[in-house]
């Protein structure tokens, strides 16, 4: 799996997961989905993802995205 599909899976289950305890426990868990949704659209314009850049020194291979 390259690292753009695992960013991507990542940031999928985050967004998921956050809504799910956004409603399920409170309202301040949409904060971590609007961060997800922040970092996904900077990283659109700027190439700059974290999440890319420690999957990288793991040792991912990387695809044409990051």
């Amino acid at each position: 799996m390259t690292i753009e599909r695992i960013v991507l899976a990542f940031a999928g289950g985050m967004i998921l997961f956050s809504l799910l305890l956004g409603w399920q426990v409170s309202g301040y868990f949409y904060l971590l989905t609007a961060f997800v949704g922040v970092n996904l659209l900077q990283s659109a314009f700027t190439g700059f993802c974290p999440l890319a850049l420690i999957l990288r020194k793991m040792g991912k291979s990387s695809g044409p995205a990051f």
